[in-house]
């Protein structure tokens, strides 16, 4: 079986960013699957050709050159979504395969599959990552009538179309479903790289001496969503109760200036908050074991509470709690195995004080540390997720009543 597989932001182990991608595509091969990826080069050197081509760890690449940045305003980014998705789809017609894989976000990412479909009928997944339009229009992104029309049209087009769509969380399926019944769908949320966060081999020069410390690690995006200001008010809050309580924040994008020009007018910067810069998935294995707990924060919209972020996952993956800020589904999911901790949105002193009290629980922090290895082995190890897909293969390739393998297959 040939699979072609289109997602825009591909990403490598020595690379910063989530590797699901990656850790799918080459589960697949070793199960006898040939992949090829179309993917683009986010920051391509000057004068580089429109498409690279090469192999690795058996997969065949196609690789666009398209810049894109989280750091960018919302029209460079369509633009650099729109350039994608036109050649994508040229590039897509001319590659032989018998599936195609497209992963969003964006929603535009199912375009080249859906132009292979139309001309060619070649039946395609759909794997959603983030609601789109869902998201963006309810975070006041987009709001010109117009255009909101043609996007949920567009959406809807493209989930009738597709073989199976895979939400990565229950309340996108859902989410999905509420709008448009009666979807061939399966939840295959993100992965628990377990065998990647034993190795802990590559260690990070850390922003301060951590000896005798209560560490809270946030390795992710700094996005307007993320809203990772909160942190800065928890830091700022903790510091004069328990100043060995410290925070660690890794990665980047749009809001991570104003996040730093926030903690410094707190006073918290390089206090009991400091900012390491940018790492790469293979060294995250190291900073989420040395930390009490790793956590995950988004601001205060129920839309966002359907994420599947990788910092809850490879927090299971390193035996470690998760910390949140928000309900939903990861809010059920760790109280109901009591691996983390669930702070509200809004800061109060009482919260405070039981946070405090919560990080200084040597013997609960522990036991959570044990349960959340032990959630992420069970139920999001990549060995769960691959198995998933391989009878999604199998469903669409012997053309199998959907209800039936809905029902007998992924249990």
């Amino acid at each position: 079986m040939k699979l072609l597989y289109i997602h825009q932001y591909f990403i490598f182990p020595e690379m910063s960013g989530g590797t699901r991608s990656y850790d799918l595509a080459t589960s697949f091969c070793k199960k006898g699957i040939e992949v090829i990826v179309i993917t683009s080069e986010k920051a391509p050197k000057k004068n580089s050709k429109r498409w690279t081509e090469f192999e690795r760890d058996g997969i065949k690449f196609f690789v666009l050159n398209c810049p894109y940045d989280n750091t960018m305003g919302f029209w460079r980014r369509i633009a650099s979504f729109s350039r994608f998705f036109w050649f994508a789809s040229f590039k897509a017609l001319k590659i032989k395969c018998d599936i195609v894989l497209a992963t969003s976000t964006p929603l535009t990412i199912a375009i080249p599959a859906l132009v292979r479909n139309i001309l060619k009928k070649t039946p395609y997944i759909f794997e959603v990552r983030d609601v789109w339009p869902e998201v963006p229009v309810k975070m006041g992104y987009i709001n010109n009538k117009y255009i909101i029309k043609l996007l949920y049209w567009f959406e809807k087009l493209v989930y009738k179309r597709a073989s199976w769509i895979v939400p990565l969380s229950l309340g996108m399926k859902q989410n999905i479903e509420q709008r448009y019944p009666n979807q061939k769908s399966i939840v295959i949320p993100n992965i628990s790289e377990i065998s990647r966060f034993n190795n802990i081999e590559n260690s990070v020069n850390l922003p301060v001496d951590i000896q005798g410390k209560k560490i809270v690690l946030y390795a992710g995006t700094f996005g307007e969503a993320n809203g990772v200001d909160y942190l800065v008010n928890l830091a700022n809050m903790t510091l004069d109760i328990d100043n060995s309580i410290i925070y660690l924040l890794y990665g980047k994008g749009k809001q991570l200036v104003s996040v730093l020009d926030s903690a410094k007018k707190k006073g918290v910067l390089n206090n009991n908050l400091y900012y390491g810069g940018v790492v790469s998935k293979s060294e995250l294995p190291y900073l989420n074991s040395i930390c009490t707990v790793a956590c995950s924060t988004f601001i205060d919209n129920p839309v966002l509470w359907d994420n599947s972020a990788n910092k809850f996952f490879d927090s299971l993956a390193a035996g470690r709690p998760i910390m949140i800020n928000y309900l939903g589904w990861q809010s059920d999911i760790i109280k109901h195995y009591n691996a983390g901790y669930v702070l509200p949105a809004k800061l109060t002193e009482k919260s405070i004080a039981d946070f405090v009290k919560y990080i200084n629980d040597k013997k609960l922090i522990t036991e959570q540390s044990v349960r959340a290895h032990s959630l992420a082995k069970s139920e999001y190890s990549l060995e769960v997720a691959v198995e998933k897909y391989m009878k999604i293969f199998e469903a669409i390739q012997t053309n199998r009543p959907t209800e039936k393998v809905r029902k007998n297959s992924f249990k």
